[in-house]
């Protein structure tokens, strides 16, 4: 299983665009969920999706299917992702009278696939840091204001390196994370020979490669401005001068004294951030071409894609382009638009920090509530564990190209009966050749069988980023009969 890819660093963004898992789900899955208060249970489990663009969709788009509890359990390779998940989620809960639908869009996109941001989302990243360490720290403080995250499973050694990370990112000096030096070097790495005519290299990746797979809405412009700088969202005019420190992370590296630990960043260089939310949408006018040119870009994309979520988050129904000449920026709703019922609710957060004199953290407190959704982090070290903790009890399991490795014959124990497996492909890794995407495939439908599984459907490597099974009739027999 050498052949297996394992991506080097942090899986910043991933290789697929983000999924409704719920859409993705087999009808079969879903027949006989177990119930809790007479509600339905889709137990979810993802290991690696790294920047948790699928919980997002997911919970965003919920109100389109029947009415269940969504669970997902989360495991990641870094706690840097973690950690991120923690950042995105709490921006896309942000009450919708403190922040619009515009703002939050660009803020989410700019933490999520740029190496430098603004000064304003610099302060934003601070101040929320700083939240984040009481959660990782006071549980029943965390619990009280976000209760649809649950941590009880990470262990205190965890806890204290999630908080050494937000402490890092509330630090405000730029020269502890010099990401455009590390970008470069990378970047040197990388091309080697290749460096100095990069803009060549460039353009055959794109066209070559990303445009050849499917994702010919990225335009040459945006494509070289973020391998050559790192920024992919540029939403409004600004500077774009502060290192992001959400995308540095630790690593082993050798050096001449030996082997020692280093911060930098060791992420993605090639395949770009586009792919998560760029290069699909619901709204066709947004993909059409003039003299065979796409007319928007991928930065446009995933503009509305953005907006589009989170507005269906807040009001629970989907979003609708303006009119002509009205601009997505221009959208304002006042409270009684925002959906209130039992599965989704906009309210201010308990007042209890107030209560404590920390008025600054009150303020920023007001989220959105999810009351039938709930996140639970997994510490790594339980991956290949689950089959000891868990028993029948997964209705859909995901997988990353990063970390599939870890698929093993005992997850056919977890899976509930007729569970659907997704598995993340590497239609979309620039750096492998056509017979690479190929063999890769073979391998993960091997590792799929030997888990139990069976594919629902032809694998076409040439188009598919996805590969889906489903839980096989003899893997119950032998959950069973255990």
């Amino acid at each position: 299983m050498a052949a297996v890819v394992r991506r080097m660093g942090p899986v910043w963004w991933g290789l697929t665009p983000a999924l409704d898992l719920q859409m993705h789900c087999l009808p079969e899955a879903t027949e006989n969920l177990s119930c809790s208060d007479d509600l339905p249970e889709l137990n979810i489990l993802l290991v690696g999706g790294g920047d948790g663009r699928h919980i997002l969709k997911t919970i965003c788009q919920a109100s389109r299917w029947p009415h269940r509890k969504l669970k997902f359990f989360i495991i990641e390779s870094d706690l840097e992702l973690l950690a991120r998940h923690m950042l995105f989620l709490s921006l896309a809960l942000e009450h919708p009278e403190q922040m619009g639908l515009q703002e939050k869009s660009e803020l989410f996109l700019e933490l999520f696939g740029n190496s430098l941001i603004r000064n304003k989302t610099a302060s934003y990243l601070q101040e929320k840091s700083e939240l984040f360490i009481r959660y990782v720290t006071d549980p029943d403080y965390q619990q009280s204001n976000v209760p649809l995250l649950n941590l009880s499973s990470i262990k205190f050694k965890e806890r204290d390196k999630l908080e050494d990370i937000f402490k890092f990112w509330r630090n405000a000096d730029p020269k502890l994370f010099p990401i455009d030096k590390y970008w470069d070097e990378k970047n040197r790495q990388n091309l080697g020979r290749r460096y100095d005519s990069r803009k060549g290299a460039y353009d055959w990746d794109l066209s070559m490669k990303l445009h050849d797979r499917g994702a010919g809405v990225i335009n040459s412009r945006e494509y070289n401005y973020w391998r050559e700088k790192g920024v992919a969202f540029m939403n409004r005019e600004g500077v774009y001068d502060i290192p992001n420190k959400t995308l540095a992370s630790q690593m082993v590296v050798p050096q001449s004294s030996g082997k020692v630990l280093a911060r930098g960043y060791w992420g993605d260089i090639t395949a770009s951030p586009y792919i998560a939310f760029g290069i699909e949408t619901e709204e066709e006018s947004l993909l059409q071409t003039a003299n065979g040119v796409h007319v928007k870009s991928a930065q446009d994309i995933a503009q509305h894609n953005m907006i589009s979520l989170f507005h269906e988050l807040a009001y629970g129904k989907i979003y609708s382009v303006p009119a002509s000449g009205q601009a997505e920026s221009e959208l304002a709703k006042t409270d009684s638009d925002y959906k209130t019922n039992e599965e989704q609710t906009v309210v201010e957060t308990t007042e209890r920090e107030a209560e404590d004199g920390d008025t600054n953290q009150s303020k920023c407190n007001r989220l959105i509530t999810l009351n039938n959704v709930e996140i639970h982090f997994l510490p790594l070290s339980w991956v290949n564990e689950l089959h000891c903790r868990f028993n029948n009890f997964f209705n859909l399991l995901y997988f990353s190209c990063s970390m599939v490795h870890f698929l093993k014959p005992e997850y056919k124990f977890i899976a509930a009966s007729k569970a659907t497996l997704v598995l993340e492909l590497t239609k979309f890794m620039v750096d492998l050749q056509t017979e690479k995407l190929q063999d890769y495939v073979t391998i993960v439908a091997k590792l799929a069988q030997e888990a139990g599984f069976t594919p629902t459907e032809t694998i076409d490597w040439k188009t598919d980023y996805i590969a889906k099974f489903e839980r096989a009739h003899d893997s119950v027999e032998v959950q069973t009969g255990q």
